[in-house]
């Protein structure tokens, strides 16, 4: 049977994996710095703590996650908690860099690595959205708007700071990394907030994505381009991550419903269909995590990331939703076996970030360290959300 043929078993299998196994993983790991609040993240698959250095886009994502389960799934006070201790964690850290949020800090919160690339103050701005809606607090409401205010204020100076992850391929380029994270968090900080200049600072990032990043020509989103919408002939130009091209247009799917423009809504699920034709891989199955531009395509050794096959995962359900069409499922069932199939480590409950082309457990020589950089963001994030869209449809 495939896996969306039967909604409601669907919706209880992500509960299950949510709620009994990932969530419980973390909870009963030694992630949340209970002396100094904040996120340990660097840790084995078993929860063992490695270093105790704290990498702030995890910060961030993880104050958003804590927050959003609350606010999503139930009213637990264990989640909120650890929500509370990342969030009088990072207060501080902010306001001593007057709202330029620093890449890397201490176990104690003392900054090691200043700021660097705007992704990082994306994250903190997320989190503190989603922790408003949570408690209320007006501190982090006041934390999440001064940090707008640096945002905009560093766009409009060029430099490595609007690089993601890699840098500019030249001076007049854009990357979509930008305006992917910033055209939700506006977005979501403007509903909050009731702020039209800040709704439409969003809606300007989510229409250069559709209208300089998306190659209808090519079914292509690309991740560089000129300022004007122009292509590089570089492989810089012509770099394709499908995972960040999936999430985008999640995201846009969900700034559309709110406006309410159907038009764009379909758009947004069109190019979805394009990022999966383009990075599904036809003989292995599961998705490419890089693509060129041009059809070149990863050595066929190169490993596959968790991370996307989790974005597509939502993505595709929420698509079918939106649209009701039928190739929404289809792919969405070829995802969902390909990842359950691979991805998830039941020993344990956390879920493997990378596997080979064929789907087999690297060796170790290739693996990630046996320390790795865990957060709790794509993956639960994405099980929370398939929840969400899975308790509409099974309801119909």
């Amino acid at each position: 049977m495939r896996p969306s043929e039967n909604l409601t078993q669907l919706l209880q299998f992500y509960e299950a994996e949510l709620l009994e196994r990932v969530m419980p993983w973390w909870m009963n790991s030694d992630f949340l710095d209970r002396e100094y609040g904040g996120i340990l993240q660097t840790m084995a698959d078993d929860g063992t703590l490695g270093g105790q250095d704290k990498f702030m886009w995890s910060q961030g994502r993880g104050l958003y996650m804590f927050s959003a389960l609350y606010n999503h799934i139930g009213k637990r006070d264990e989640w909120l908690q650890v929500a509370n201790r990342v969030f009088e964690f990072l207060l501080p850290i902010g306001g001593k860099q007057r709202w330029c949020w620093p890449a890397w800090v201490h176990r104690d919160g003392s900054v090691k690595q200043g700021p660097d690339r705007i992704y990082t103050d994306g994250f903190a701005i997320m989190g503190m959205t989603e922790y408003a809606k949570a408690t209320g607090d007006e501190r982090a409401i006041e934390a999440a708007l001064a940090t707008y205010e640096t945002v905009r204020e560093r766009m409009t100076v060029p430099g490595p700071h609007l690089d993601v992850p890699a840098p500019l391929p030249q001076d007049n380029a854009k990357t979509h990394g930008i305006s992917m994270i910033f055209s939700t968090v506006f977005h979501e900080l403007g509903k909050l907030v009731d702020d039209a200049e800040i709704l439409q600072a969003g809606y300007d990032h989510a229409l250069q994505i559709m209208d300089h990043f998306c190659k209808p020509e090519r079914r292509l989103i690309l991740e560089h381009v000129a300022l004007d919408g122009s292509e590089f002939d570089t492989p810089e130009g012509r770099h394709v991550n499908p995972g960040h091209g999936i999430e985008s247009m999640w995201f846009l799917i969900h700034m559309f419903r709110d406006r309410r423009e159907r038009a764009r809504i379909e758009q947004a699920a069109e190019r979805i269909r394009w990022q999966m034709e383009a990075c599904w891989d036809p003989e292995y199955g599961g998705m490419f995590t890089i693509l060129d531009a041009d059809g070149n395509v990863p050595s066929p050794d190169g490993l596959k990331a968790m991370w996307p096959h989790n974005e597509a995962d939502y993505a595709l359900l929420l698509a079918y939703e939106q649209t009701g069409q039928q190739w929404c499922l289809d792919w969405y069932d070829r995802v969902h076996e390909w990842t359950f199939a691979y991805f998830p480590m039941p020993e344990y409950g956390e879920w493997r970030y990378r596997v080979q082309r064929d789907g087999s457990i690297p060796e170790p020589a290739r693996a990630d360290p046996y320390y790795r950089t865990h957060d709790p963001f794509h993956l639960p994030r994405a099980l929370l959300w398939c929840i969400d869209v899975l308790q509409r449809l099974a309801g119909e």
